[in-house]
């Protein structure tokens, strides 16, 4: 194991570890989520915040800002009557079909519930993930299913080679599996840490190769896995503790001062 660079991660989340890190002028969703931990839907709110993070962080942070969450304690009738901003690969309609699929969700079930059930089968959370979004696209099928629904949603498959890196439900399972000045915390003691799966996007993907804890050239699953893996020298029980301040490095391009 590599003694600076475990000292250089440990360093770095210490520092981002911090809830000064969530300003305006450091977007992050997590700002919006954190005014909703009372809620009654809160798990499911923060899945709605995961998964339309993606894009410019400033842009995400005014989407969610938009959103009427409280739609989600109110009927089918009220959601489709409802104003709905567009946001990038998604029309209004679009998140206004989203947001009647996880209204609908609730009503029988919770999506804690499917992710665990997935997850216990083998302690493997993507199980969770696939059976979450399976059972996303059966309340969708008789509704709607757009291109812009799928991105949003995502796609299955069993192989990781060549898979999405499931970036935006893999930060969700950090969220509310870990529990510190940023993560929730919700699902602690549920999903062991040492089986989450670091939420790698563009940002981490290139400090990872940087940092020598990545050389798989394809951005994808399994390369999301080999990263996870390499952190687990560092920290075997808490490998995704390092995620924000990987991120955090490479968003604000500060990687080469710090090291």
């Amino acid at each position: 194991m590599r003694e600076d660079l475990k000292f250089f991660l440990d360093q770095h989340y210490a520092h981002k570890n911090n809830p000064l890190e969530l300003t305006e002028d450091k977007p992050d969703p997590l700002l919006v989520l954190k005014n909703y931990q009372n809620h009654e839907f809160f798990e499911e709110i923060a899945l709605i915040c995961a998964l339309f993070s993606y894009g410019n962080a400033k842009q995400i942070l005014l989407l969610l800002k938009r959103l009427d969450f409280s739609l989600l304690t109110s009927c089918v009738g009220a959601i489709e009557k409802a104003d709905f901003p567009f946001y990038r690969f998604q029309t209004s309609n679009d998140i206004r079909v989203f947001f009647i699929a996880i209204h609908k969700l609730i009503q029988t079930t919770r999506i804690r519930e499917l992710i665990f059930k997935g997850y216990r089968r083998h302690q493997n959370v993507i199980e969770g993930i696939h059976l979450a979004m399976g059972h996303l696209y059966e309340i969708l099928e008789p509704i709607a299913k757009t291109r812009g629904l799928d991105f949003l949603i995502g796609t299955i498959k069993p192989n990781p080679k060549g898979s999405s890196p499931l970036k935006r439900w893999n930060m969700y399972l950090r969220w509310l599996s870990r529990k510190d000045a940023l993560d929730f915390g919700v699902w602690e003691g549920v999903i062991d840490t040492s089986k989450l799966i670091l939420p790698l996007d563009t940002h981490t993907f290139h400090t990872c190769h940087k940092l020598k804890l990545l050389q798989r050239k394809t951005y994808d699953l399994y390369a999301a896995i080999l990263a996870t893996q390499a952190l687990k020298k560092f920290d075997p029980i808490d490998p995704i503790k390092y995620d924000f301040a990987l991120y955090r490095l490479g968003q604000e391009k500060t990687l080469q001062t710090a090291i």
